[in-house]
This record gives C-alpha cells, structure tokens and sequence, in this order.
C-alpha cells in the first residue's frame, strides 16, 4: 500500500497543475470507485475552484472554494495520473475527472479496487477543520501542526509492540509497513519491543529515523515493487534499492552483516536484524516465531 513518500509524491505532481482550476465534469466508471458511505454527491464540486492539494497521512485532499472537500485513497494499487485527453484509457480505469484543461484530464486508475473517491463534509476536530473521513487522523512527522513530545508520551502509554504504534494512524499517520520496518532498522529496536519500555529518549532516535527514511524515499519517487505505484507522469519511484530490512529476508544486514529474518507480524511480516535490533528486556535470542 502507498505510504505517505508515495502519497506525496503524488500529491507534489498534480499541486503545480490542479491548482486554481475548475472541475467542470466528471465520470465515476465503477462503483468502488467511491468511498463506501460516502454521502454527498458528486455534483456538489462540480464547478468548485482547487484551491490547493494537500495530504494528511496517506489521504489526499483537494481543497476547493466549497465547503465540502474531494479526498482520495490509493489504496493498495490506486493511480492517480495527469494523462493525456489523447491517450488510451487504461484497462483499470475507474473515474475521470475534466478540470479544464485542453490537453490532459485527470485519471483515477485502480487495479484491485481498494482506493477511492470521495466528496466530504469539513468537520472541527482536535486537530482544526478537516474532511470527515480522516478527521480521526493524526499529523505526520513532517506537518506543521506535528507535535512530537505529544506522541512519544502518547507511545510510551501505549502497552502494544512498537511496530503497532508506529502503524496507528491515530498516533501519528503515514507510516506504512515498508517505513516502519526500515526506521526500526535504522533506530536498532527489535519490532516486537513492547512501546511502553521505550525511553524518550529511544524515542526521539525513532521518529528521527522515521524523518529520515522518509525523506530518502521522497527523493526517490518512492517505492516500487511492480507497476501499481507510479507517480502522475506514470513513472515508478526507485527507493527500493535503498532498502535496509523490509523484504531482504535472508540477506545479509548492511550494518553487521548478520543475515534478516521475517517474522509474522499482525497478519503481515516484519523484517528486522536479529543481532542489532535485539528486544528490549529479553536475554539472548528473540522468542519470537520466524517464517520459514
């Protein structure tokens, strides 16, 4: 699934070309396409102004001179493309959306029909006016309003493995299984570590690693497996080949040289180094079960 590297490489595309234009139509072309529960119709941006594209964790949100917002989710295998009016539509075309302008329309392309779209009501919430469908979600390591002696307190109260702190999006957003895995590498904490035994200051190395892999992978376009994640000029980002733990199984760590493991992890798995990520409060190896 996207996380927020990817989701902001998407939103830094289509900021310098939706910006101050007008949605003058629109055409959903598969019901999925648009959030389940979604309330409000889609008839009350048509006409809206986009003010400007912003993101909260891995949401998009196009800010319009309404009271209402557009918001989008990738998903595990949404695109978002400025394509050209000219070009084929793709096979997994699933909405379109004509802002005006002459040469390339707005393409909303999902595979596997987990992302949507969506039309929002703007709520008060703790963190100011928002969308109402992630009005729950907490600030990212990079938002202005990111308070980040507010949420080492909120994790350290927190009795769950740290790796489930850092995927709560509640704690703090955008944090996907690719970075969590990646920043515990770079932080030497094990993924299974239960949040609470963490000190403040084992803390502030993680978010800071958090920053960091984040901002290795934005320079990179992201992170591509295979051809679902692409940017809206339809090229995949290459962080891939920067990656430290998470889908190196059986490779050997870039830090000791001790081969990775994977364990099963919350119905998905994690990637770590037995040697530098040893679990806090535990003598020798991890109980932890591998995946062979």
């Amino acid at each position: 699934m996207p996380e927020l590297p990817e989701v902001e490489t998407v939103r830094r595309g289509l900021a310098p070309w939706l910006t101050g234009k007008k949605i003058r139509d629109f055409e959903v072309l598969h019901p999925r396409a648009v959030r389940a529960g979604c309330e409000i119709s889609f008839d009350a941006i048509r006409g809206a102004r986009i003010l400007r594209v912003d993101r909260r964790g891995k949401f998009l949100w196009f800010v319009l001179d309404r009271d209402v917002s557009l918001v989008g989710h990738l998903g595990m295998s949404g695109q978002i493309l400025a394509a050209s009016r000219k070009s084929e539509l793709e096979p997994h075309l699933r909405a379109r959306i004509d802002v005006g302008d002459k040469a390339r329309e707005f393409r909303f392309i999902d595979q596997r029909t987990f992302g949507w779209l969506s039309v929002e009501r703007l709520v008060s919430s703790e963190y100011g006016l928002l969308p109402e469908c992630f009005a729950h979600i907490a600030p990212d390591v990079f938002a202005d309003d990111f308070n980040e002696r507010e949420v080492i307190a909120e994790i350290r109260r927190r009795q769950i493995e740290i790796k489930k702190a850092l995927l709560n999006q509640e704690i703090l957003s955008g944090i996907g299984n690719i970075y969590a895995d990646e920043a515990l590498w770079y932080a030497k904490i094990h993924p299974e570590t239960r949040a609470n035994v963490l000190s403040e200051a084992e803390l502030r190395v993680l978010l800071k690693a958090v920053r960091r892999v984040m901002r290795s992978a934005l320079k990179k376009g992201g992170t591509s497996f295979d051809d679902l994640y692409i940017n809206v000029n339809g090229e995949s980002g290459y962080f891939e080949v920067s990656l430290r733990a998470y889908g190196r199984e059986d490779e050997p760590c870039r830090r000791c040289g001790t081969l990775i493991r994977r364990i099963s992890f919350a119905n998905r798995s994690s990637h770590f180094c037995p040697k530098c990520q040893r679990k806090k409060g535990a003598r020798g190896k991890s109980r932890a079960k591998l995946d062979r």
